[in-house]
């Protein structure tokens, strides 16, 4: 709740809710001091709030995409009791709280986290009126669809229909579709999206003179409902990336860990008895939802890792389900020896990271990994079954901690532009010689900068932006030793102040995590003050 925030787009999301909060405009997003159309609102509408409660830091930007994970678990464990035993439901929410990249999500912190709650709030709502015909569950599963609406856009009646869809076609229960209650449900739904459509047609359609991804004349409610969507699904909208459709199919390995075999075990299991017409699954919810947004992000043209995050609900389920269904002593134990396995094998992999890392303090770091094995080899005692989940959570455990009390913290000074900020706060004073002075960065951009940075961040793109105010009044800038040199050639007054090293650790490679080589993969930030005139 504590460390600091990750560039970039944890760092982006935060400084945009930042500039929410300090002017008051809910309706403008706004970067670089530029309108900014790629997400929706929702999420920084709520760290917004949180700000103005908590004050502007880590803390107040996390704090509440954590309770809404914290939901997407209770619900979770409700949506499972609603088909399945209460052990399923135990079992489910231990998977929610230690699958991998949930986990990685409340600290690296986008949509995700305010995502998954949406959705498996709404296929839990739905799948009760479904089975109960609750007026109440109407309401609730509509606001949630509209509020997972407002974060991600259209594709998320995806996974929250597709699920109760292949339920109702799998058992036949055709008249269902024409129920009125559905229809209502996506009104309702679109009702509950109409602040988002709102201000994007307040911010974008009544203003066509706005330049946005490098033209005029763009429609806030038309990215909202097909380029955001359809743009990306093609890979021909104004944002673009590079899809393989192999991707999701490896990156479930270790996102959904210490749970990823137990997962293609029991969805190839749930296939086969499907094909085979044998009773297996009580609910095909979970089976539709989780396979069908896998198969739409497999076909994307954009794709990345914390997207399925949304869909972990289902997996947790499934996987749940496959392991209080097995009755086999031989595939009891074989279970039971793979996860043990896959345990050691993340031992040495958090041993060889701490040697090689050398996070401080290493004798911590050697404890904690001591230390957490140890308990979970008294505690993963008995039955197969609490000794298999035990195993698998202290794995997660062993980890997670890991990654969250001794790689990550020491991840962070890596952010040169966060680093800047701190130092920027505590020695650019009113009551230094010449007064305070202007900060921002030049050509380059690192958002950890102005979120952390306690006075108005500037962005000069060009030399002659950057001039049009070092004409005035010396200037402090934060950018690489390249651009300082070439205001020096320019006859630029450059002082450097201080040093800042930098590496984007969101992708880490070998040669920055070994320490040996570290220093290697670093490239220096300068921050320096510059005027351009003599």
């Amino acid at each position: 709740m504590f460390s600091l925030i990750m560039e970039p787009d944890g760092a982006l999301y935060a400084t945009i809710a930042k500039t929410v909060a300090e002017s008051g405009d809910f309706v403008n997003l706004i970067v670089e001091d530029r309108d900014w159309l790629d997400k929706p609102h929702f999420p920084f509408w709520v760290a917004a709030i949180s700000y103005k409660i908590f004050g502007i830091n880590s803390f107040a930007y996390k704090f509440p995409a954590f309770l809404f994970f914290l939901g997407s678990v209770w619900y979770t464990y409700q949506f499972a009791l609603l088909a399945y035993s209460r052990l399923v439901a135990q079992i489910s929410a231990l998977v929610m709280l230690t699958a991998l990249h949930l986990v990685i999500s409340n600290n690296d912190v986008r949509a995700e986290p305010y995502l998954t709650a949406q959705v498996i709030g709404a296929v839990f709502h739905f799948f009760r009126l479904y089975r109960s015909d609750r007026p109440l569950d109407l309401v609730l599963g509509a606001f949630w669809t509209g509020m997972a609406l407002m974060t991600k856009g259209p594709f998320v009646v995806v996974p929250i229909g597709a699920g109760l869809f292949f339920h109702i076609v799998l058992t036949g229960q055709w008249r269902e579709f024409w129920k009125l209650r559905w229809y209502v449900a996506i009104i309702l739904s679109l009702v509950f999206c109409l602040p988002e459509l709102y201000t994007l047609y307040l911010q974008f359609d009544l203003h066509p003179e706005k330049v946005v991804f490098g033209k005029t004349g763009n429609s806030g409610i038309r990215f909202f409902f097909w380029d955001s969507q359809f743009g990306r699904f093609f890979n021909t909208g104004p944002i673009k990336g590079s899809g393989e459709k192999t991707f999701f199919l490896h990156t479930t390995l270790w996102a959904f860990a210490p749970w990823a075999l137990l997962l293609y075990a029991a969805v190839g299991r749930a296939l086969l008895r499907l094909i085979g017409r044998m009773s297996y699954l009580p609910e095909y919810v979970s089976l539709g939802s989780g396979l069908m947004t896998f198969l739409l992000f497999s076909l994307s043209g954009f794709q990345l890792p914390h997207y399925l995050n949304i869909v972990f609900p289902f997996y947790a389920v499934l996987t749940a389900h496959f392991l209080t269904t097995l009755r086999n002593n031989v595939t009891h134990r074989r279970w039971l020896r793979t996860i043990q396995i896959q345990y050691l094998l993340l031992l040495v992999i958090v041993g060889g990271l701490i040697w090689y890392f050398r996070p401080q303090p290493m004798a911590g770091a050697i404890i904690w990994a001591v230390l957490v094995t140890v308990v979970t080899g008294v505690l993963a005692r008995g039955r197969w079954l609490p000794a298999l989940v035990g195993w698998a959570v202290g794995s997660s455990v062993l980890a997670l901690g890991f990654y969250n009390l001794f790689l990550y913290p020491h991840l962070m000074p890596y952010q040169a532009g966060g680093e800047a900020a701190f130092y920027i706060n505590e020695h650019n004073t009113p009551e230094q010689p010449g007064g305070m002075r202007l900060a921002g960065m030049y050509v380059e951009d690192q958002y950890s900068f102005e979120f952390y940075l306690k006075q108005r961040a500037y962005y000069w793109r060009t030399k002659a932006d950057l001039k049009a105010v070092a004409d005035k009044e010396p200037v402090w800038i934060l950018t690489s030793p390249t651009h300082l040199d070439t205001l020096r050639q320019d006859g630029w007054q450059v002082a450097p102040i201080g040093t800042f090293q930098f590496f984007h650790v969101t992708k880490l490679t070998g040669e920055f995590l070994n320490h040996q080589t570290r220093t290697q993969a670093l490239k220096p930030k300068v921050l320096a003050e510059v005027r351009s005139k003599p």
